[in-house]
């Protein structure tokens, strides 16, 4: 992989899963890595699952890179500001910002049953206010922010985390919807900055070993699953091509940008690209 050493990067939601991953993916490549995520101490997540933003810092800086752990709530605009004016006073720049935090997954249980309803009209409305306000709305606004720096520097990377949900019709209306929604967003978000030379993808990674997957690795056939830390080596591997502007306003599938630039999982496999069909 080629160096990020010297590039500014942000990764929303990152105590754990993808956007930990990604983040350890960024560090291996030298970058500086802000993480945000709510989860400062082990064991008081709101979910039952292990991770905090600080030992994801930590594991960046092992890596090679630097690691700087945010505590933020992407709900509150007030703390995003402040996260943006943060990076702006201690680094004047940001080369890369990847869009992962999320909510609304509430409909996942532990263990064998995954879809706690079935159809939309007996899921709460909650759910829909959740997957926009704590997914895509959270991704607006940081783009928002970190646009402007980007455009001072007449370059960047903005990547949003999105998923093959957003062209299927049975993966519940308002994951659906609104992975649909982060996908046109980055879509024309890439229209209006083509001209300041800022790059925008949606990126959709595989079957993921995330600490959610593997708590319930029974369940699934993980042979040509990804570690989180893959997806990191895909925006690595687009954030240092000089030609990215060419790829700007696409979706990208993270296994096949694997295969068109040479790299592979930290386990030295190849993850096949998986089409929309075989979710």
């Amino acid at each position: 992989m080629k160096s990020l050493t010297g590039k500014i990067t942000l990764v929303t939601g990152a105590s754990r899963g993808v956007g930990k991953g990604i983040a350890l993916g960024l560090g291996e490549a030298g970058a500086t890595v802000y993480v945000t995520g709510r989860t400062v101490e082990e064991g008081k997540a709101a979910v039952s699952l292990p991770g905090t933003i600080y030992q994801t810092a930590e594991e960046i800086t092992k890596l090679g890179g630097k690691g700087i752990a945010v505590r933020c709530d992407h709900l509150e605009d007030e703390e995003v500001r402040e996260l943006f004016q943060r990076i702006q006073t201690e680094q004047n720049r940001l080369d890369i910002l990847v869009n992962n935090v999320w909510g609304g997954y509430e409909f996942f249980n532990d263990g064998t049953e995954f879809w706690k309803e079935k159809g939309f009209w007996t899921a709460p409305i909650s759910r829909w206010d959740k997957a926009f306000q704590s997914g895509v709305r959270a991704h607006y606004v940081a783009s928002v922010l970190a646009a402007p720096i980007m455009i001072t520097q007449q370059s960047g990377l903005i990547v949003n985390i999105s998923f093959f949900a957003a062209q299927r019709d049975d993966k519940g209306v308002s994951y659906a919807a609104a992975k649909a929604a982060d996908d046109r967003m980055a879509i024309a978000m890439a229209h209006e900055l083509r001209e300041h030379h800022v790059a925008v993808v949606s990126i959709y990674p595989g079957l993921v070993r995330t600490e959610s997957v593997m708590k319930s690795a029974e369940f699934f056939d993980l042979s040509n699953s990804e570690s989180p830390q893959f997806i990191g080596r895909a925006i690595t591997a687009l954030a240092t091509d000089p030609n990215v502007m060419q790829k700007s306003g696409q979706i990208l599938v993270a296994a096949a940008v694997a295969k068109e630039y040479g790299f592979t999982d930290i386990d030295g496999k190849q993850p096949r690209p998986i089409t929309v069909n075989e979710v």
